[in-house]
């Protein structure tokens, strides 16, 4: 299912409509590529003429994340970053603490160890995220 049509369900679910500037921010966020900021989607729609205001950008993203069509991602400068669930396999965030780079990886053995833990503690596991902070190639060569 379109991430418009999945919103335009979740919306009605709750009672609210799906708007004009609904409709553009989710568009424009299908059309997006990586990780993305609200601060930078809004400045990336008013540049094309877009008539959105920056509260509708916030207001839509916490409705979109609330219905699981974006997850987020934290980022070094400490306000949130997003990406995009559609599509996406689990993977976890190497991120520079310098230059703000973020490297997507996926392990395997790393995925089993947390089983294994979950496991050992009795607990059921519904969704995680990991980070690791520290400094790309080019930064550390610096």
């Amino acid at each position: 299912m379109r991430e418009e049509e999945k919103l335009k369900k979740f919306l009605k679910a709750k009672g609210l409509k799906f708007t004009k500037e609904r409709e553009d921010i989710i568009r424009e966020i299908e059309n997006t590529e990586g990780h993305f900021d609200p601060d930078g989607l809004f400045i990336k729609m008013k540049n094309r003429g877009s008539k959105v205001s920056r509260a509708s950008v916030y207001r839509t993203i916490n409705l979109l994340l609330e219905s699981g069509i974006i997850d987020v991602v934290e980022n070094i400068d400490r306000h949130k970053h997003y990406e995009k669930v559609k599509d996406k396999t689990h993977h976890d965030h190497m991120i520079c603490i310098k230059c703000g780079k973020v490297i997507e990886f996926y392990s395997p053995t790393l995925e089993m160890l947390q089983q294994e833990l979950c496991e050992k503690e009795g607990f059921t596991p519904t969704k995680h995220s990991l980070e690791i902070y520290g400094y790309c190639k080019q930064c550390y060569k610096k």
